[in-house]
């Protein structure tokens, strides 16, 4: 239980899919302002369930039949496959969050392909696996909130012409990545 729970913080913290792993930098660049928790929480459960449904995709059924090079075959249509359902699903339940326009965003998003191969990779069990993928869709939802506050700060200040847009995102991103690095020494294996 202890390893399950060091999985879920250091994925979420010291290992991030977009800080450690430049994995989902598209979505965190793309991302409006009032769809920050929406695009979050979609990513979370999408990571979570194609983290745990291709761990067990790989193990119940690539490994046995020997066809365990078409893993990629197997895990890009299941996290496809899954968007709208869990969108929809998402749009039931939380009904005072927008959903809409997040097909793209979490279609382009390769840290939910990353942390399946990941799990697959380092193959510590399905409850690892399951932590793994629950720390990564949380770490990035954490870090998109922070980008996106970042975000707002920089709009009400002066930033020179040059910076402005992208350069000066690519900055924030930069030292929110740096500031991460001081939990490198959080967890000691």
């Amino acid at each position: 239980m202890t390893e399950t729970l060091l999985a879920l913080i250091s994925t979420a913290l010291i290992n991030n899919v977009v800080l450690h792993w430049p994995l989902g930098v598209d979505p965190l660049l793309a991302s409006e302002r009032r769809q920050v928790h929406a695009l979050g929480i979609a990513t979370t459960c999408l990571m979570l369930i194609v983290g745990v449904l291709g761990y067990t995709l790989y193990h119940w059924l690539l490994i046995p039949l020997e066809l365990t090079s078409l893993r990629l075959f197997v895990f890009l249509p299941l996290s496809v496959l899954l968007i709208g359902p869990l969108l929809m699903g998402l749009s039931r339940a939380f009904s005072t969050l927008s959903f809409e326009g997040l097909w793209p965003l979490l279609l382009g998003n390769a840290s939910v392909l990353g942390v399946a191969l990941l799990n697959i990779q380092n193959d510590k069990g399905l409850l690892a696996a399951t932590a793994v993928s629950l720390g990564a869709g949380l770490g990035f939802w954490l870090v998109l909130s922070l980008f996106n506050d970042l975000r707002q700060r920089t709009l009400d200040n002066d930033v020179p012409l040059p910076f402005r847009g992208l350069p000066i995102d690519l900055i924030g991103a930069g030292l929110i990545a740096v500031a991460f690095l001081g939990f490198s020494g959080l967890i000691k294996t």
